[in-house]
């Protein structure tokens, strides 16, 4: 008899990703040209898109569920004229499907299907980029101190973060950075679907910097395994960030983190991308998320929204939550995200400054780095547990309604 309580989701999921700033000039602004950071913040857009002819399965569990990779879940898709691209099997017992809009209400009303929803389109706009030669970050000398007064110095334990690595789920990696010293090196492509990671972008290569950088970074002794998961324009599926999110639970070497800088729309939450994290989460892998760039409820947006991850806002020079930062409970801090200068993707030795969430969540996954590195065996409830911990209380301004006043802090 045919099933149909997961239903055939016809919504059209607007995704943003990235969830990154403007890239800007060196000097610091003034109150106008703070006002111009604002308007040039590279608000990940939300396009209401999705990704034609292609929808996200994900199969039923427990006794009677078939595997997504096993023979006869291969058969299920094919019985109703669906064409698998791409199989997930430890982040989801899923696969992403070409089929026309029939095929797949078909599909959904299977008895071992828990839903089919439309396959997202996640796009990133950076609208200005400029490149600096010798500027310096403040975000790392804000999270070693509880005081806002700044002492252009940054000091961390002692182990820097060496033996654990930091996974960054983005545009790629430029690996052969100077910022890197040998430490960043190719996951896969989900784009070019090969293991050669690229960045044209220069959204990953920042992160990864700020990250563990060996100038711009918290952790400056850990590693970075890039995994492409947009092209060089800043675009791709929600498929192709459930496919990284999958070979990373694959082949993550442990204690890890992984970073995501990129989220969905308010009104189309992406729960795959919820349970892919959580099961990320589960399998002993810290998470590190931007909360967005909506100035609303962070709650309301994916990954974000998944209790187990450390959702980061973003704060400025002043400790005053960004304009642009999402708030509420769903935040579990705050780190610098305003203005951060890290590696760019255009030369082994360029640098670039950009402002975002996106920005403030590596801060905190370098900060994660560096405290599995002295607690190897650590969980994740445990390493978010430390950071919340740890940070300084109260020193967040206007951090929004419900939002912890929790400020990033690395401990020495």
């Amino acid at each position: 008899m045919p099933h149909t309580s997961a239903g055939f989701r016809r919504r059209a999921w607007a995704v943003v990703a990235g969830i990154t700033a403007a890239v800007l000039g060196a000097a610091m602004p003034s109150a106008a040209a703070a006002k111009a950071d604002t308007a040039a913040r590279a608000d990940t857009a939300a396009t209401a898109a999705t990704a034609d002819g292609s929808y996200i399965v994900t199969l039923k569990k427990g006794a009677q569920g078939l595997r997504a990779d096993s023979e006869g879940g291969r058969k299920l898709a094919a019985r109703y004229g669906a064409r698998i691209s791409r199989t997930y099997s430890t982040a989801l017992n899923g696969y992403a499907v070409r089929a026309n809009e029939t095929q797949a209400e078909r599909l959904a009303a299977d008895p071992h299907i828990a839903s089919v929803t439309p396959d997202a389109q996640v796009s990133l706009r950076t609208r200005q980029q400029h490149s600096q030669q010798h500027p310096q970050s403040w975000g790392l000398d804000r999270i070693d101190q509880p005081d806002r007064t700044l002492d252009a110095s940054y000091t961390s334990p002692r182990s820097a973060g060496r033996g654990t690595t930091i996974y960054v789920l983005d545009t790629g990696v430029r690996t052969t950075h100077r910022d890197f010293a040998g430490r960043a090196r190719s996951g896969w492509d989900f784009v070019d679907n090969d293991a050669v990671v690229e960045d044209g972008n220069g959204h990953g290569t920042h992160i990864a910097a700020t990250a563990a950088g060996s100038a711009y970074g918290v952790a400056k002794r850990a590693d970075i395994v890039a995994v492409k998961v947009l092209d060089d324009t800043g675009q791709g599926t929600s498929a192709q960030v459930l496919a990284g999110l999958d070979w990373v639970m694959k082949h993550a070497h442990k204690p890890a983190v992984v970073n995501l800088s990129l989220g969905a729309t308010q009104d189309a939450p992406i729960p795959e991308w919820d349970e892919a994290v959580r099961s990320g989460i589960a399998s002993g892998l810290t998470f590190t998320v931007a909360a967005g760039n909506q100035d609303r409820s962070a709650g309301s947006y994916s990954p974000g929204r998944v209790a187990g991850a450390i959702t980061v806002g973003s704060t400025g020079r002043d400790d005053r939550r960004s304009a642009f930062s999402n708030w509420g409970p769903a935040v579990d801090l705050f780190a610098p995200g305003e203005r951060i200068v890290s590696a760019s993707n255009t030369s082994d030795t360029g640098t670039k400054v950009m402002s975002g969430t996106s920005m403030a969540a590596p801060h905190a996954a370098g900060a994660a780095a560096l405290y599995l590195a002295d607690h190897p065996r650590a969980t994740p409830a445990q390493v978010s547990a430390a950071l919340t911990a740890h940070a300084a209380k109260g020193k967040v301004r206007n951090a929004g309604t419900g939002s912890p006043n929790r400020l990033l802090q690395v401990g020495n």
